[in-house]
């Protein structure tokens, strides 16, 4: 997949929830490996319903009205090799 932002202009982030059941935590970790424009976010007691956790609705629009620099990021674990 080419780069939707090779001039660093954007970037797309994923929250993911630990315990969410219906989209898998490791696809979504790999997708973030793959793709060095996306900002990953993992939450470890979050599910499916991740934004009303409390606090998390309010990091993803602190993200979006900031941007990539203020808020908080996590890195994608590692496949182990």
């Amino acid at each position: 997949m080419r780069n939707p932002f090779p001039d660093g202009e954007g970037v797309v982030s994923i929250w993911q929830g630990y315990e969410d059941r219906i989209v898998q935590v490791e696809i979504q970790r790999h997708v973030a490996r793959r793709l060095p424009w996306v900002r990953y976010h993992e939450h470890p007691e979050a599910g499916h319903a991740l934004p009303d956790m409390d606090g998390v609705g309010d990091e993803i629009v602190r993200e979006l009205l900031l941007g990539a620099g203020e808020a908080p990021q996590s890195e994608p674990p590692r496949a182990p090799q």
